[in-house]
């Protein structure tokens, strides 16, 4: 009884760990990856590269919570939000979080093996971008950046696995995405503030200041404004055109939800940008099939 008692224990703490008991990031992550494919086959991809690319997001995706984990682990005990994560409460030790991390990084890499040379090399990027992240910010106000190309990296190599070259548009897109993350994480970083403050963690969100909400107001529009320069570069259609309204209407809304700055409310606005995501995909696909 004790031993299946530890197991489940253990299969807890490697679900909190993994973030694969909360998806929002996995949400995140997939869209604009499900964006990229659908705009490089110009409808419906592979169902090969559908089915390793959502894979592989989540993989990678909680390979990428692992690491940030184990960078933060003697920062998460002074934040109310992370204070009960499993390296901080003793369910996990460090070689157990390197050990996961070491495994999940394997199961990507025999993903994209099965995909084509360009985005194998790419593959590296992902990698290196996922490892750094959670260390920018002890050094600059700008880790948002890096997360967003993390966050974003998938898009040139879903496009060059279905199309096998890599169009100079799809950065456009790849931009577009990094600007939408720095703009949703600054909302995030805006919940923790006051603890990151005191245990000298950096974020935009501190950078920014009494700024903040206008400097996510003013991403969101570059974001509308960058994915309608890939819709005219695809030369997509209406269907398209409305996605990206529907996203603007969700910004107005994250825009109420911030404005005392309260912290469910930014969390709450955090979490809304899965819809955006959603919504977006949606128009790029029903553009596709009717064109």
């Amino acid at each position: 009884m004790e031993i299946t008692s530890s197991s489940s224990d253990k299969l807890n703490a490697l679900l909190s760990i993994t973030r694969l008991n909360r998806p929002i990031g996995l949400y995140l992550l997939l869209w604009p990856t499900l964006w990229s494919l659908w705009l490089a086959a110009d409808g419906l991809p592979d169902w090969h590269l559908i089915i390793i690319f959502c894979l592989g997001v989540t993989v990678m995706r909680s390979a990428g919570c692992v690491i940030n984990d184990i960078a933060d682990r003697h920062f998460d005990g002074h934040v109310k939000r992370t204070q009960s994560r499993p390296l901080v409460t003793g369910e996990l030790t460090l070689k157990e979080a390197i050990g996961c991390f070491v495994a999940l990084c394997t199961i990507a890499l025999v993903l994209v093996l099965f995909t084509n040379q360009l985005t194998i090399l790419l593959s590296f990027g992902a990698l290196a971008l996922a490892i750094c992240y959670p260390f920018m910010k002890r050094y600059t106000h700008f880790p948002q950046i890096v997360l967003g190309a993390a966050f974003s990296w998938s898009i040139p190599m879903a496009y060059t696995a279905q199309t096998g070259e890599l169009n100079h548009a799809i950065w456009l897109l790849f931009l577009a995405n990094l600007t939408w993350t720095v703009a949703y994480d600054t909302a995030y970083a805006m919940v923790d503030r006051d603890d990151d403050l005191k245990i000298g963690v950096k974020s935009t969100a501190i950078l920014f200041g009494k700024a903040d909400k206008l400097m996510i107001g003013l991403l969101q529009i570059i974001t509308l404004a960058l994915l309608a320069g890939v819709g005219y570069l695809f030369q997509r259609g209406w269907l398209f055109f409305i996605g990206i309204g529907l996203m603007a209407g969700l910004f107005i809304y994250q825009q109420y939800l911030i404005k005392d700055r309260d912290r469910s409310q930014c969390f709450k606005a955090f979490l809304n940008n899965h819809w955006a995501g959603m919504f977006v995909f949606v128009g790029i696909v029903c553009d596709s099939a009717v064109s």
